[in-house]
């Protein structure tokens, strides 16, 4: 018997391992972009808590993509955020250069804050 057979009724290749045939199936090739930590973390959310959403995206070929999305939509929010919460609390380049442990952690704290935002309002939903 071979190893390999089509089945003309599904279209599907069927492969011989063990005494049984199997499908040959591969999921859709997608273009590769580079994932940043946003978009990292809401993977690892995705996997731990909503599989059924992670498997759709995989299998439907559009994670990578997906991923790429809420990676720059986070980091441009994340810059956005720090930029108004530093403007709101005064830290200035004055700042800067008048006090720069005091600037280091007042931007600490900031960078901290919105983070927590970040992570609540696009990455753990």
């Amino acid at each position: 018997m071979e190893n390999r057979i089509y089945d003309e009724s599904n279209g599907l290749w069927y492969a011989k391992k063990g005494g049984y045939y199997l499908p040959k199936l591969a999921l859709p090739s997608e273009e590769e972009k580079l994932i940043g930590i946003w978009g990292q973390r809401h993977l690892r959310y995705l996997k731990e808590h909503k599989q059924f959403v992670y498997l759709n995206l995989l299998t439907s070929g559009r994670l990578n993509e997906y991923l790429a999305s809420v990676d720059e939509q986070a980091e441009d929010m994340f810059s956005r955020l720090v930029k108004e919460y530093a403007e709101r609390q005064g830290v200035t380049e004055r700042l800067k250069e008048e006090n720069q442990l005091l600037w280091v952690q007042k931007m600490n704290n900031i960078q901290a804050c919105v983070r927590e935002v970040v992570n609540s309002e696009m990455i753990y939903i």
